[in-house]
């Protein structure tokens, strides 16, 4: 492994040299401010080549060991997993619809936008981050805090009237990232809330679930959120949760796998979600590994 330490003013500018040194492969291993800008740490590795299936499709103990529900077990043994699954991408490109990101409290709406809203600047465009959630206590610093570091100004609304204000100050059709509250999707009261802004912002409403979860209750928050409009699902704490039946069970009840937490880092904490990734995340957390 290749390590090395960057320098500069800003975080932008940092990854840029890491980039044109390490190249797009380089591992962010950590970012922190230092007296006269920014401090990244980064690392380069030969990379493995991944399966894009399962070792062994017929592996019934992989699959029941991860806890996914046996009718997508039985499906897996047949199929691959993108023939099984949905996987997609977030319109980030340029003049895209803005996204709100949903989920119950605590699932990680909040350093999905910050890793999103980083992911962005370091490719050299600048969104509009927008905090809605006036009820958690420090939600809005702590994303203020890194919009900052980032050089963004970060637009706050707590309810529809300031989040129509913040929307309209997008420029150029700048990505727009809104942070909502947590929500109790099971409650129709709020589905439909959710599924208002949406059509009032001509937006795309983002699941946020974290892994580890039961996978009945995963399917069922998934059902959930798809009936307020949600289509797509960002998957949290997928370097922390050695299960993953729940999220296999969450895409199976009709959301299409878009980007996966991994780590916990801002820049590189973040990344989309493939076939190839959930099967080495399957591989890497199976009975024989287990120690």
């Amino acid at each position: 492994m290749r390590l090395k330490l960057f320098r500069a003013a800003t975080l932008k500018q940092a990854m840029a040299h890491v980039r044109a040194d390490l190249g797009a492969d380089a591992l962010i291993l950590g970012s922190r401010r230092v007296a006269d800008g920014v401090e990244v740490t980064a690392a380069l590795e030969p990379a493995e080549p991944v399966p894009v299936r399962l070792p062994d499709p017929r592996a019934v103990a992989t699959l029941d060991w991860h806890g996914v529900p046996s009718p997508i077990a039985e499906r897996l043994r047949l199929a691959p997993l993108a023939a099984v699954l949905r996987f997609g991408t977030l319109p980030l490109g340029a003049g895209g619809p803005p996204l709100l990101f949903a989920g119950p409290p605590g699932a990680g709406k909040t350093l999905t936008v910050a890793r999103l809203a980083t992911r962005l600047v370091m490719e050299g465009v600048a969104p509009l981050v927008v905090s809605a959630d006036g009820r958690r206590a420090g939600a809005t610093e702590q994303l203020a805090a890194l919009t900052r570091l980032l050089g963004l100004e970060l637009a706050v609304a707590a309810h529809p009237v300031a989040l129509t204000r913040a929307v309209a100050q997008r420029l150029g059709g700048a990505p727009v990232l809104i942070d909502l509250p947590g929500s109790d999707p099971f409650q129709p009261l709020e589905r439909e809330e959710l599924a208002a802004l949406a059509a009032a912002f001509d937006a795309v409403l983002v699941a946020v679930l974290p892994a580890g979860l039961d996978a009945a209750e995963s399917a069922d928050l998934a059902g959930a959120y798809r009936e307020a409009g949600a289509e797509r699902l960002v998957a949290t704490r997928i370097d922390c949760a050695r299960r993953l039946g729940g999220v296999l069970a969450a895409a199976a009840a009709g959301l299409a796998l878009v980007e996966a937490g991994v780590g916990p880092g801002a820049a590189d904490g973040l990344v989309p979600f493939t076939p190839d990734l959930l099967a080495a995340r399957l591989a890497r957390s199976s009975p024989d590994r287990t120690p």
